[in-house]
């Protein structure tokens, strides 16, 4: 084979590579007219979503250390839906359910806000949770983790050292986390991947030589003193 055919032979294996594990992103606003409906189309709209959903995946990859298609799970398609609910948003399934009902009544910048709930939800689209085994405080901590690196943190979190246990969730586990990550770079990226097939409190000791209980504490006593 000539080094011309070898070099457009390896273009093709590569751009196949590259296309099979392309994500496809889908983005429905099923608000209709509702207030949280039209503001998400004035203030939001669904090409800046596409692009948000893209560059989160990006961002996901890059905090648990995903650079090899192998490394991650496998998903082929994430649909973002824009609908009148309770609550803030959710994932299930590769589909994001994000409330218009709170993004109407949202008082601030609601776009920056949208784009940090992406940012969370799209962690629970990527993350691993322990074959089921993982706490679920855990599981929410290490998405607010993400949150909390992409700088989309919201004014209402939770302050460093703040809290009443290691998995409460939520910011107050992302904060402990970011606390571990300091100690050991890249924990939080180790652990995910640890978690991939399973989930044991020892993680922790594994990569850090103390309990998560003792990590607490010392979490606990330094944002004290």
């Amino acid at each position: 084979m000539s080094t011309q055919m070898l070099f457009l032979a390896t273009l093709v294996v590569l751009s196949s590579s590259m296309q099979s594990h392309a994500v496809e992103y889908t983005v429905t606003n099923s608000a209709g007219n509702t207030t949280g409906g039209v503001r998400f189309s004035s203030e939001i709209g669904i090409p800046y979503s596409r692009r948000t959903l893209s560059a989160a995946t990006r961002f996901i990859w890059m905090v648990f250390h995903q650079k090899a298609p192998g490394d991650r799970k496998s998903v082929e398609k994430v649909s973002l839906f824009i609908e009148t609910m309770d609550g803030v948003a959710y994932e299930s399934n590769d589909e994001i359910h994000v409330s218009a009902t709170y993004l109407g009544g949202f008082s601030g910048d609601v776009k920056r806000e949208f784009t940090g709930v992406l940012y969370h939800e799209m962690a629970h689209v990527w993350q691993w949770d322990g074959d089921g085994q993982a706490p679920g405080g855990l599981i929410e901590g290490i998405a607010d983790f993400v949150r909390l690196r992409s700088g989309y943190v919201p004014g209402h979190w939770v302050g460093p050292g703040q809290g009443d246990r290691w998995d409460q969730g939520y910011d107050v586990t992302a904060r402990f986390l970011d606390y571990c990550n300091g100690l050991r770079n890249g924990f939080v990226a180790e652990l995910n991947k640890k978690m991939r097939t399973g989930y044991s409190d020892n993680y922790f000791v594994d990569l850090l030589d103390k309990s998560v209980d003792q990590l607490w504490k010392d979490y606990k006593a330094k944002y004290t003193t």
